[in-house]
C-alpha cells in the first residue's frame, strides 16, 4: 500500500537538538516540509555516513525552508552519548529524534518488529503534514544527501505550479514539463 498523501499521525517524542533535550511534535511539522530521515541505529557504520551527509547539506535545506528530521529507534540519550562520542556526529545540527517505541517507524512503516529497529527510509512531508515522496532502502545501502534536497525541490516546484511536472534530473531552473495531449509521444 502507498504511503503517497498518507497524513503523518500525531506524535510526540523526544529529541537531541543543539545539546538539549527538547519535545518534537506533529505540530512542529505543519507550516513547513520537512524530512523525516530513518536509520537502524546509532553507534553504527553505514548511518553516520548518511548523517554527516545530511549534516554538511543541512543550510541547503534550510534556505528552502525544510527542517530535516532523522529518526531512529535509540532514546535520546543514546543520541547525547553519539553525539558527545562521534566528530562525525557533532556536525549534526538538525534535531535527532528518539523513537524507543518504534511508534514513528511504524507510522511510516520501516519497523523491523524482529529487531526493534527501523528500515533506511526517507519521507518528504508538505506543510499539511502529507507524505508527498519516499523511499526504502536496504540496510546496506547508504543514500544521498543531494538527490534527496532535489526531490524535495522538485516536490515543493509541484506543489506550487498547479499541473506541471519535473522531468528526470530536474533542478530549480531548468525547464518542466506541462502534460497534454499535444506531448503524446513526442517526449
Amino acid at each position: 500500500m502507498s504511503m503517497i498523501n498518507k497524513k503523518v499521525s500525531d506524535f510526540n517524542v523526544q529529541a537531541y537538538h543543539n545539546g538539549e533535550f527538547v519535545p518534537v511534535k506533529k505540530e512542529d511539522i505543519l507550516g513547513q516540509w520537512s524530512v523525516f530521515f530513518f536509520y537502524p541505529a546509532d553507534f553504527t557504520f553505514v548511518c553516520p555516513t548518511e548523517l554527516e551527509d545530511l549534516a554538511n547539506s543541512y543550510e541547503k535545506f534550510k534556505e528552502i525552508g525544510c527542517e530535516i528530521y532523522s529518526v531512529s529507534c535509540d532514546t535520546h540519550f543514546v543520541h547525547k552519548a553519539w553525539h558527545d562520542a562521534s566528530k562525525t556526529i557533532q556536525k549534526i545540527q538538525y534535531p535527532m529524534l528518539a523513537d524507543p517505541t518504534g511508534a514513528l517507524a511504524r507510522d511510516f512503516d520501516v519497523m523491523i518488529e524482529s529487531d526493534g529497529v527501523a528500515e533506511r527510509g526517507t519521507f518528504v512531508v508538505n506543510p499539511e503534514g502529507e507524505i508527498v515522496a519516499y523511499e526504502v532502502v536496504a540496510g546496506s545501502v547508504g543514500r544521498n544527501a543531494d538527490e534527496l534536497l532535489r526531490r524535495v525541490q522538485a516536490s515543493q516546484f509541484v506543489a506550487s505550479h498547479d499541473g506541471e511536472v519535473c522531468p528526470a534530473k530536474w533542478t530549480p531552473g531548468e525547464k518542466t514539463l506541462k502534460p497534454s495531449l499535444d506531448l503524446v509521444g513526442l517526449i
